[in-house]
């Protein structure tokens, strides 16, 4: 009887059902007595709360009187409660049920007290001689917010302990009568759940091993002991064949997911069946989302909708270039329909081709630009050289100005070529910085120190304003610096006589910014987005014959210490260079 599977699931069950209609009739039972409580309390609240109003100009008075007396009693009367009036020190001038001259102050009652503290005070109490249990409520008689006086008002619980005793003899007489029809009802169905089961197995096997004579091991001497056995035996038989296809997709599924390419596949209801994480990247959109949508709902690309449609009405392979967005993506879709493998389903590839477009358009930029740059001293060698050798170096102090000339010439493309291959190393990362904790105030007052004389030149103010006890930085000074020195620089460059300059440092969070800013022309906002970039001057009449590279150094060497640099700027107002760097 005890290996019955029956009685295993019978119990445990009855068990459980005793347990939980046991639980919810004492919690019932309990929540009863909270409920009765609470709707007494909110009764008799509002009950103190209009005496107080009716009580509160006697009360004022701070004596007995007959008007109050009549009030008490005929409010007593009407709900059927005891009603005491205290003054806000414990005396008594007003009672419902015995001479209030009789009582004793009842300042240091429990419930008068947590009404003169928090505006509301209740006490359940046991009451001589009567023995039974009194609910008091206490509520303040207030002026504005001056205390007067308090209504308690004593609510006997005899009735809803009589009420209560009845509902729990039902409540528990009702739970008596529920378990026995659980258990009853356990063992019914348990013993008709039992039945099927023998039969199930008996036909599991039959079909399984093809053969009635064969016998299976088992170690459970119950019914769910045969019906494992038999299930083992079909699983032995499917699993060879399931691990055949679990292998294939797992296959599959690790292509899928480690493809660099987007994998779509649309059915030809134009439902997406299938998508890889690629895709999901490039089109911004989850599998859960994607997976029963609409192409055009997962792809939000018109230009993929007409792929799928070209291809399908085509039959054929179908190849286009689209622009996502809003990344802005470049990307070359290839459709194909799957007609021998998959009918009426469609299979889009989408390659990532945004980063050849970019770098073949910085390529393009970066040999326009030093064209550029190169093309100006370059002809005007070559216009020196052609004078020189048409008689100019019969004339010495002609040819020594042209050799000067050729000379400045020469340095400036000299300075563009060692900007470019410092640029090229801080961006491919083989520049190594000496990363060192450092004052801010030592980098900013070496850098003014070093552009002082410039500046005193231009007649320019330059000040240096640092917030106190900043902390060290983590940082290359010598790189830092340089960058200060190349902002100073600039402002000087673009700050008419008798402007100021300033050099501030303060520390944000766990930053310290850095900024240098001038009274100077401004950079214009169409300009302002841009003035990072390499070779980009903001006003090509102003720009010096500068390269236009050092605020691109400035930038690289700013992002390599974990860093951000930027610029704000007023049109003939000025502008204000930015960078934070990261505390040591």
């Amino acid at each position: 009887m005890r290996r019955s599977l029956l009685w295993r699931i019978a119990i445990p069950f009855i068990v459980l059902i005793i347990l939980t209609v046991g639980g919810i009739s004492i919690y019932f039972s309990n929540y009863m007595e909270r409920t009765y409580l609470d709707n007494l309390k909110v009764t008799l609240q509002t009950d103190g709360q209009l005496l107080a109003q009716y009580a509160l100009p006697l009360v004022m008075k701070g004596s007995p009187s007959e008007e109050l007396d009549s009030l008490v009693q005929n409010y007593a009367d009407v709900i059927n409660a005891r009603i005491t009036i205290i003054l806000s020190d414990g005396r008594v001038i007003g009672e419902s049920q015995t001479d209030f001259r009789d009582l004793e102050n009842l300042f240091n009652l429990p419930e008068v007290r947590q009404a003169l503290e928090s505006g509301l005070g209740w006490q359940i109490r046991m009451e001589e001689p009567a023995n039974r249990r009194f609910f008091y409520l206490a509520v303040p008689i207030k002026t504005g917010n001056e205390v007067v006086g308090i209504v308690r008002i004593g609510h006997s619980l005899q009735r809803i302990e009589t009420d209560l005793t009845v509902l729990r003899g039902t409540i528990y007489v009702a739970g008596a009568l529920t378990i026995v029809l659980v258990i009853l009802m356990a063992v019914v169905v348990a013993n008709r759940t039992i039945l099927p089961l023998r039969q199930l197995s008996r036909e599991v096997s039959r079909l399984s091993l093809g053969d009635y004579r064969v016998q299976l091991p088992s170690n459970r001497k119950d019914e769910i002991g045969l019906l494992s056995q038999t299930f083992a035996t079909m699983a032995t038989r499917l699993n060879e064949q399931i691990e055949g296809y679990r292998e294939e997709r797992g296959k599959l599924d690790a292509i899928l997911r480690h493809m660099t390419d987007a994998i779509i596949i649309v059915d030809q209801n134009g439902l997406v069946t299938l998508i890889n994480p690629a895709a999901e990247r490039i089109f911004n959109i989850s599998k859960n989302n994607a997976l029963g949508r609409s192409l055009v709902e997962v792809a939000r690309q018109h230009q993929v909708v007409d792929l799928w449609k070209e291809s399908k009405t085509s039959q054929r392979q179908q190849i286009t270039t689209i622009e996502t967005s809003p990344h802005r993506l470049i990307v070359q879709g290839i459709a194909t329909p799957l007609e021998k493998s998959m009918p009426g389903n469609t299979l889009l590839v989408f390659q990532d081709l945004t980063r050849v477009r970019r770098l073949e358009t910085v390529r393009r930029d970066f040999v326009s630009n030093v064209s550029h740059e190169l093309r100006t001293p370059l002809a005007s060698l070559k216009a020196l050289t052609e004078t020189l050798h048409e008689g100019a170096l019969e004339d010495p102090p002609a040819a020594r100005r042209f050799l000067q000339r050729m000379d400045l010439e020469i340095d400036n493309m000299t300075q563009l070529v060692r900007e470019l291959l410092e640029l090229s190393r801080i961006e491919s990362g083989k520049v190594p910085f000496n990363r060192q904790p450092v004052m801010p105030e030592d980098l900013l007052q070496s850098a003014v120190e070093r552009m002082q004389l410039q500046a005193e030149r231009g007649k320019l103010q330059l000040h240096l304003e640092i917030q106190d006890h900043l902390p060290a930085v983590l940082a290359d000074a010598d790189r830092i610096e340089q960058v200060v020195v190349n902002l100073l620089h600039n402002a000087i460059k673009f700050t008419p006589p008798g402007g100021d300059i300033t050099a501030q440092a303060r520390q944000e969070g766990g930053f310290v910014i850095f900024s240098i800013q001038d009274n100077g022309v401004g950079i214009a906002p169409e300009a302002l987005s841009r003035i990072f970039e390499r070779f980009y001057k903001a006003d090509q009449s102003r720009s010096g014959g500068g390269t236009g590279l050092g605020l691109s150094i400035a930038r690289h060497t700013i992002e390599a210490h974990d860093g951000r640099i930027w610029a704000e700027s007023d049109l003939h107002r000025g502008s204000k260079f930015y960078f934070s760097l990261p505390l040591a």
